[in-house]
């Protein structure tokens, strides 16, 4: 049975619906960079994020050819954004063609460097698409309030504020930077589930109120 980062790892992928902190460790990923609005039709997200599951299934698909070392099926995990506003201390729902974003499919860990660029390379070849935006990524998010959302994206601010009160009522505050991002993680497929249900991870870095 190919493993399930959300069902092995529920404590990152299905947080209960009301707020929680939680410590995010490092992690690898397969990342695309942009900025705009993600809804424009034909727009620079779009086109980015078929980039990054071409790379994800490249290396998921691995297996019929000459697999990596330390090898294991998987199933793709679900695509996730880090997203930010210039001069925005977390995010202005009502201008979104102001977004940067980086968005990021989880690696297994057996996904070195090098497994990463082979699976460029053969994508490219494959496909006969350039996929030189793809990076490869560490990042440790560290400490998050967190929660799951469910409904529309532009509902998220009601969420939001749920967890802020949560934190502070914990001892943490706010501590978005130019390294600590707004995240989102979309557990549901847009194409295939009504808006009212879609589930999304949603979580910001905290710090506690004492911490310098």
């Amino acid at each position: 049975m190919a493993f399930d980062f959300k069902k092995e790892y529920k404590e990152f992928y299905m947080p209960k619906n009301k707020p929680g902190i939680i410590t995010v460790p490092s992690m690898n990923y397969i990342a695309v960079q942009g900025s705009g609005n993600p809804n424009t039709e034909d727009g620079e997200y779009r086109q980015f994020i078929g980039l990054l599951y071409g790379i994800a299934y490249t290396i998921k698909m691995s297996k019929k050819g000459t697999p990596p070392e330390g090898y294991f099926d998987f199933v793709v995990p679900p695509l996730e954004g880090f997203w930010w506003q210039d001069e925005i201390h977390g995010v202005d729902y009502a201008h979104k063609e102001n977004f940067k974003w980086i968005s990021v499919i989880r690696l297994p860990d057996f996904v070195t460097e090098a497994v990463f660029e082979r699976a460029v390379s053969e994508a490219a070849i494959k496909k006969k698409t350039d996929f030189s935006k793809v990076e490869f990524m560490s990042y440790e998010e560290g400490e998050c309030v967190q929660c799951m959302h469910i409904g529309s994206y532009d509902e998220e601010p009601a969420a939001v504020l749920l967890m802020h009160e949560y934190m502070e009522s914990q001892g943490y505050v706010l501590d978005i930077t130019e390294e600590r991002m707004h995240h989102e993680i979309y557990l549901s497929d847009v194409r295939k589930v009504a808006v009212e249900k879609l589930k999304t991870v949603l979580r910001h870095p905290v710090k506690k109120k004492d911490a310098k």
